[in-house]
């Protein structure tokens, strides 16, 4: 394994690939007593869709280690469409940090805006279960 550390072109080009929209529809069996989306669903979607980002990032095993900063912006209410987007923030030597929006939209018209939004940290494992690089002479 050499030293040289992955060009700043192939991280760009694989943070672009691993861009990841997730579309879900909010129905009752997922809400709290208030009707709106429950917060617990809201962050294991969020993780979801940033282990899969993280994933079509460096095609190895990942674990969370951490979620952070998670801010609902307003509760999403049942009976609406949700689009979950996660994109690479950051990349370390056995780390990626993913950040994901959840924009929220009425079915019966075209309004889309954000509503919840937080970062995720993955950890890229080797066979043994120990952190490994995430990507090749990394």
């Amino acid at each position: 394994m050499s030293n040289t550390p992955p060009s700043e072109a192939l991280i760009a080009k694989r943070t672009a690939h691993a861009v990841t929209r997730v579309t879900k529809t909010v129905f009752p069996g997922r809400t709290n007593h208030h009707n709106t989306l429950f917060g617990g669903e809201a962050l294991a979607w969020m993780d979801e869709a940033a282990f899969i980002a993280a994933t079509r990032f460096c095609r190895k095993p990942l674990v969370t280690v951490c979620s952070d900063r998670v801010d609902f912006k307003e509760s999403i209410p049942a009976g609406t469409i949700i689009e979950l987007v996660a994109r690479i923030e950051h990349v370390g030597r056995t780390s990626i940090k993913v950040h994901v929006d959840i924009f929220v939209e009425n079915m019966y018209n075209d309004d889309q805006h954000k509503a919840i939004s937080g970062n995720f940290t993955f950890v890229a494992l080797d066979a043994n279960r120990k952190p490994t690089p995430v990507l090749a002479d990394f």
